[in-house]
């Protein structure tokens, strides 16, 4: 049986119980974080619990994450994962339980604090080499998409219309460009130049998308930081998604029309064995070519 952390203490996940009254229930009224554990050591943590902290402080939730760190710990040992090739956990921040009411609760209450581990199994060597694919959705998120709420219905509904159209991947679209996934965000090689969003209130600032950038810096790969537009999806030579569980994902069609020569590119593939050497994986596992 899975333990989980639930407001100061650890138990059994079939005994947690969270308030009907929870304002991340009424309300998708909370953040959320998920931060990566490879071989039981946590990966770039600071990164993680600062845009937490950010988080909480834009939505005005009082709580202090400094604690997390050991909780973390503690549920990758209480579920038996610290052995494990990839896991992560899970840690989510609500407003509390309080009479519902649009406004903030009056008289401040206790926040609720919610946390889990679970094994992460990566693709496989011969699936990450087929590629992946993707679907542009349009983008139907609130305007501060820079800060990593609960409230993810519309990524969601995008995922969805993913699925059900075969595809690996939403691209999610707005106004003519192709901003990020539902679950990550999304770079484009544009004549040798790896390419993505800017970091403004319409993407996720993404820590994995934050250690490419400084991956093409080491390597040598020229990047920008500038909008996509969906007509240069036609022109791109290469494209993939990245994430905390993404990882490094290439992608090698949209909309079921190729990306560059359909095949998982040489920039996306430097990128990903650098990512595991950061990690601390073994890059020949996975992405590494025939």
């Amino acid at each position: 049986m899975s333990a989980v952390y639930l407001d100061g203490e650890v138990m059994p996940a079939a005994e947690a119980r969270i308030s009907v009254d929870d304002r991340g229930f009424l309300f998708a009224d909370g953040v959320y974080e998920v931060t990566p554990a490879y071989s039981g050591r946590f990966f770039r943590m600071e990164h993680h619990l600062r845009r937490l902290s950010r988080g909480l402080r834009e939505l005005r939730i009082d709580y202090d994450p400094s604690g997390l760190p050991g909780v973390h710990e503690r549920l990758l040992a209480e579920n038996g994962l610290t052995a494990e090739e990839v896991a992560y956990v899970y840690v989510q921040i609500t407003r509390g339980a309080a009479p519902r009411s649009h406004a903030f609760p009056k008289k401040p209450v206790p926040p609720t604090v919610y946390a889990f581990a679970r094994k992460y199994q990566r693709p496989t060597r011969e699936v990450w080499e087929a590629g992946f694919t993707a679907v542009k959705v349009p983008d139907r998120r609130w305007a501060r998409v820079d800060i990593k709420t609960i409230q993810l219905l519309p990524n969601c509904m995008a995922q969805q219309a993913a699925v059900e159209a075969g595809a690996s991947d939403a691209l999610l679209v707005r106004d003519g460009i192709a901003l990020e996934g539902a679950h990550s965000n999304f770079f484009a090689v544009l004549q040798g130049v790896v390419v993505t969003h800017p970091l403004t209130n319409v993407v996720l600032p993404g820590i994995t998308r934050g250690l490419v950038l400084e991956l093409c810096e080491d390597l040598g790969i020229p990047w920008e930081e500038r909008p996509i537009l969906v007509e240069e999806l036609d022109l791109a030579d290469e494209a993939f998604f990245t994430g905390t569980t993404t990882e490094v994902r290439p992608t090698v069609a949209i909309d079921g029309a190729p990306v560059g020569d359909g095949q998982v590119g040489q920039v996306t593939r430097r990128l990903f064995v650098a990512f595991m050497e950061c990690v601390g994986q073994v890059a020949a596992e996975v992405g590494s070519g025939a």
